[in-house]
């Protein structure tokens, strides 16, 4: 019996920040929960949709798999290379964009021949022309999306994380894209993480779904269960009264703030020894 080999493995990994207070004299800190307490495994070659409501933790959980932010709490286990496709994430906008290929290739050690390999394809599937050769800053969205996409498919990684990329831009550089990623699911078995609002389209990508609420993983499994779950949540949310509807955010956002008090002079002084 062949053993399960996972792409990436959690175990109640928490991520806090710091929260800004509107009056800077009151006392005591506020820290907040992006994600608390997850579990999770995620096989080698499994597509996994990450669906969740504006502010439930998508994004964090999409920088923490990549790479990009330390979790607070827990251990994070990722057994392969992975790469994070979001809008301008990894660009630097004084760059042009085939230096910032260039950059991109030198960060992870490549010789001139891989960066001038990397090169080639991201020209051939980002179809931005002269546009290459300026500054991302004078890019739109679509177009920094364009080229964060090509860039991370030109790195050929084990684990791809997509964190709304196609929801911007043309619709037809999002059919190529979502064709380009089927492919890489069907024929390198790579395991691929989708974040998108777009239950249809992560209904036909992906395999296994995953449902963040609140900072937490509220369910995972079969695709079309979890979407159909996750659907009648947010219809339910949509259909209460606005101020019923506005309480019930607030109240979740609440148990994810963490309040501490200031410790008086003679308890930080004790509390060090």
């Amino acid at each position: 019996m062949n053993q399960i080999e996972y792409a990436v493995e959690m175990e109640k990994i928490s991520k806090i920040y710091k929260l800004k207070k509107k009056d800077v004299n009151s006392p005591g800190a506020e820290r907040f929960y992006a994600l608390k307490d997850i579990s999770l495994k995620i096989q080698k070659g499994d597509v996994v949709g990450i669906l969740g409501t504006n502010g439930s933790g998508k994004s964090t959980l999409a920088q923490v798999l990549a790479g990009i932010s330390e979790i607070d709490e827990g251990n994070i286990t990722i057994n392969g290379e992975q790469a994070l496709i979001s809008i301008n994430t990894g660009l630097n906008n004084q760059l042009t964009g085939f230096e910032n290929i260039n950059v991109k290739g030198a960060l992870l050690g490549f010789n001139k021949k891989k960066v001038q390999e990397i090169t080639e394809g991201v020209i051939e599937f980002a179809e931005l022309g002269d546009f290459l050769y300026q500054p991302v800053k004078t890019y739109s969205s679509g177009m920094k999306s364009r080229l964060g996409f090509s860039i991370s498919l030109a790195l050929d990684p084990d684990i791809l994380i997509v964190d709304e990329a196609l929801s911007v831009g043309d619709k037809g550089f999002a059919k190529k894209c979502l064709n380009r990623m089927k492919q890489l699911r069907d024929e390198k078995e790579k395991t691929i993480l989708f974040i998108s609002h777009s239950l249809p389209q992560v209904k036909g990508f992906c395999r296994t779904g995953l449902w963040i609420d609140g900072g937490r993983l509220r369910e995972m499994g079969d695709i079309d269960t979890v979407c159909d779950h996750y659907s009648e949540y947010v219809e339910e949310l949509n259909e209460l009264p606005k101020k019923e509807k506005k309480k019930l955010l607030e109240d979740k956002l609440k148990e994810r703030i963490i309040v501490e008090k200031k410790r008086s002079f003679w308890s930080r002084i004790w509390g060090e020894r």
